[in-house]
């Protein structure tokens, strides 16, 4: 489980939401599939942007489910790209929680989904490679 001193990803979400009453069950909790599909929205912008089109998933990976989300929580969702095969993608995914009145924030699940870029003729596409890390002017100094 997260430990409850463990902050957020330092970068912008992908997703933020309000969990309103519309998205619980019959008894208040939150719908664990509501918080699966802006895990689904977040990763599929990083592949449509990464693949410069359509992608579609194919494979979610490692969900468990940490803490409750209840009415009223702010809900961040952040994503990154993790691998790249010749037409697939890997992007890890985290779901956050804050309480409208509190600064702490809390992992409540994480995932891989796996997304393949399709054409128009939705059969499979080539995607771009992985980008390289940019290189670091202090580890070059040091190097030297």
């Amino acid at each position: 489980m997260a430990r409850p001193d463990e902050p957020p990803p330092v970068e912008s979400p992908a997703v933020r939401v309000i969990a309103m009453p519309a998205d619980t069950n019959p008894y208040g909790d939150i719908f664990g599939g509501w918080l699966m599909s802006l895990m689904d929205s977040a990763a599929g912008s990083v592949a449509a942007r990464h693949s410069h089109g359509r992608a579609v998933t194919i494979a979610v990976n490692g969900m468990e489910f940490l803490r409750p989300v209840v009415v009223g929580d702010e809900v961040s969702v952040y994503a990154r790209l993790l691998s790249v095969g010749s037409t697939s993608m890997k992007i890890a995914v985290e779901a956050w929680r804050r309480t409208r009145h509190d600064d702490r924030s809390y992992r409540v699940t994480q995932a891989t989904f796996t997304f393949v870029a399709i054409g128009e003729d939705r059969q499979p596409r080539t995607v771009p490679p992985l980008p390289v890390p940019a290189a670091d002017p202090v580890l070059d100094d040091k190097r030297d």
